[in-house]
């Protein structure tokens, strides 16, 4: 009987051992799924636009460009203008404070460094808590290069503001007529996808560019060496005055800073964006071995907007190179290559030879016997040079040459006699109203007579 007990005992005893051990074991299991993290909303987002696809990299043998957390962006060689690396570039995007560097083009072109700047109310009332800004105060008088320096290192919105306002201003005009020129300046240099409201790139819905548009600004700012001589600064001072307190600050584009981790050595120039809405911009410029670019990022996601540029500059410099036009093209058309404004060569991406590019020759009616070469491949413009035609070419194409010529004097004497017609017609009209407004006049003379009788 005890034997039976103790046995049932030993039993009961094992079978809680077991089921505590095993299901415990089973029980776990779930739990361990349960520890797994969920993707957030923000690095789904980031996810994706990693996986966007990248226009360049589905051109046949075109070297293959990084990936990015970037949802747009661009490299373009300043010489040619050429585009090396293309994802979604003509995409509308919010621009934030990269918006400034167009403003600092337009302002260069507009006026002098030693111009006044003036802070007045409307310069600093819009400025809300957070936005960007140095503390200038209504009435504050600097210099067209201080406030310049405060627009494109401190991003100061109060500062790029006060520029396109005084700046209109010393032009016989207002802030509206700096806007439109900064819209003007945009379409003139190709940008087809921007409209900028403001000067400092404060989020407005009617605030977009894209990273083609803002790649040619760049492109057009290394005409303006005094630029560069701006956003290389890395401390500045306001120096206090009658009309000013001092103010002092700091670049704020990494890839520019020496002891900074992000610091890129052949970065040139550049500046930083970032709203709520447009997430991280950049524009960066850089020069390594005679060759020059810009590259631009734009609503890039999480904090990839420094290691985004690089690889993509990187890549530009890495895959690409500048070949000469003389002494590669062997067209029995050209004589020569003219050294000139055309640039002279092309960026020849890797595993691509000169000769797979496709060339179209277009020849100078006002100096004969030239043509401006330009070079593409799959429908990508690498480059362009001006060439001397060859005497065979010449006598090949004398007729359509001359008959274009022709054709072109004939248009310009048409043009000619249409202004002569519309002359002759414009004064018959007024000599038409002068004897119509006589006839008149004496009408009325005969009816006062008459009264008067």
């Amino acid at each position: 009987m005890k034997r039976s007990r103790w046995n049932l005992i030993i039993l009961l005893s094992l079978a809680i051992a077991f089921t505590s051990v095993f299901g415990t074991a089973y029980a776990a299991e779930p739990e361990e799924e349960n520890t797994v993290e969920e993707e957030t909303p923000e690095q789904k987002a980031e996810q994706e636009a990693y996986e966007m696809p990248v226009q360049t990299n589905e051109v046949k043998k075109w070297p293959k460009g990084p990936s990015t957390y970037g949802e747009a962006g661009i490299v373009m060689d300043v010489g040619t203008g050429a585009i090396l690396y293309a994802k979604n570039i003509d995409e509308h995007e919010y621009p934030a404070s990269i918006t400034k560097v167009l403003t600092a083009l337009v302002a260069l072109e507009n006026g002098q460094l030693t111009d006044e700047v003036t802070f007045t109310h409307d310069s600093v009332a819009f400025l809300q808590p957070g936005d960007s800004s140095i503390g200038m105060k209504e009435g504050d008088v600097v210099s067209l290069d201080e406030a310049l320096h405060a627009t494109l290192l401190a991003s100061a919105n109060e500062a790029a503001y006060a520029v396109g306002e005084s700046v209109g201003r010393n032009a016989g005009h207002d802030y509206s007529w700096f806007l439109e020129q900064m819209n003007a300046r945009c379409k003139e240099l190709g940008g087809e996808n921007s409209n900028f409201a403001n000067t400092n790139g404060l989020h407005d819905e009617n605030h977009y560019t894209c990273a083609r548009d803002m790649a040619l600004i760049g492109r057009e700012l290394f005409k303006h060496p005094e630029f560069f001589d701006i956003v290389q600064t890395l401390n500045y001072t306001i120096p206090a005055t009658d009309t000013c307190e001092e103010h002092i600050f700091q670049q704020k584009h990494k890839m520019l800073m020496p002891d900074n981790s992000n610091y890129y050595e052949y970065a040139a120039g550049g500046k930083t964006g970032y709203t709520s809405d447009a997430l991280s911009t950049l524009i960066t410029m850089a020069e390594k071995d005679g060759i020059q670019l810009v590259c631009v990022v734009l609503r890039t996601h999480g904090s990839n907007i420094y290691s985004d540029t690089k690889n993509l500059l990187d890549y530009g410099f890495n895959s690409f190179k500048k070949v000469e036009v003389a002494g590669a093209e062997k067209s029995k058309d050209v004589e020569e290559i003219i050294e000139g404004d055309e640039g002279g060569y092309v960026m020849l991406p890797d595993g691509i030879e000169f000769k797979d590019l496709d060339m179209k020759l277009k020849a100078d009616e006002s100096a004969r016997g030239e043509a401006v070469l330009t070079y593409s491949y799959k429908g990508y413009a690498l480059g362009s040079a001006r060439a001397k035609l060859s005497k065979s070419y010449i006598k090949e194409h004398s007729a359509k040459i001359k008959a274009a010529g022709t054709k072109d004097n004939r248009e310009k004497s048409s043009k000619k006699k249409s202004v002569f017609a519309a002359a002759v017609i414009a004064a018959g009209i007024l000599i038409l109203v002068f004897y119509i407004s006589r006839i008149i006049k004496k009408q009325r003379r005969r009816r006062r007579r008459r009264r008067r009788r």
